[in-house]
């Protein structure tokens, strides 16, 4: 079916987060490190910091409460001053004829300051920031939200990204056809939805 909508994933699918994140998150490592409980988990943690939103990550590694609390009221009034530009090949969503939708997961400051950084805002018919320090929704959630408040049937629309277990999982759940981004080749998992590494590859999947 033809498709008359497609949302993409900001963090490494719009632009590479490795290119800002040490900088980005070097307080926050400094934190993590001062408080020595983490020490031995260091790289891994930084790793999957440049991947998932900081609550994922710190459930995932046993923070401590009071690292949970200092390391978000950090991360809540940060953002990102430096430039910032996206993949080469993004040049290809923005020809697109259909409308774009940016649906991203973390605090709120940090990802818009990314999106206004980037200058990308206008290419889309919405943008939508999750921020889960102040909101329960989801990324499944908001692609059930845009369906129905545009009326789309779940066939018309594409949900493009990089994490199996956000964004491509929340389409499955919702019956919404996805495409793995797997441009940095960022997991070692087996896909179970298409994947590309270049947008320029998009358009056999649009029809």
């Amino acid at each position: 079916m033809l498709k008359k909508a497609i949302i993409l994933d900001l963090d490494n699918t719009i632009y590479p987060v490795s290119s800002i994140g040490d900088e980005v998150f070097s307080s926050l490592f400094d934190l993590i490190e001062s408080d020595g409980s983490h020490l031995d988990k260091l790289d891994e943690i930084k790793k999957q910091m440049m991947r998932r939103p900081f609550q994922m990550v710190a459930s995932d590694y046993g923070f401590s409460e009071d690292l949970k609390k200092k390391g978000a009221r950090l991360l809540a009034d940060l953002r990102y001053e430096g430039a910032l530009h996206p993949f080469n090949d993004y040049q290809f969503v923005k020809e697109l004829s259909l409308d774009r939708f940016l649906v991203t997961t973390g605090f709120y400051k940090l990802q818009r300051s990314k999106v206004d950084g980037m200058k990308i805002g206008d290419d889309f018919k919405e943008v939508h920031i999750i921020d889960p320090s102040t909101s329960s929704q989801t990324k499944r959630d908001v692609f059930a939200s845009i369906l129905s408040k545009h009326g789309y049937l779940k066939d018309e629309v594409l949900v493009v990204g990089d994490d199996l277990h956000s964004e491509i999982q929340a389409a499955k759940d919702l019956g919404i056809p996805a495409l793995l981004y797997n441009k940095l080749k960022l997991t070692d998992e087996k896909p179970t939805v298409p994947a590309i590494e270049s947008f320029q590859e998009l358009k056999e999947f649009l029809e």
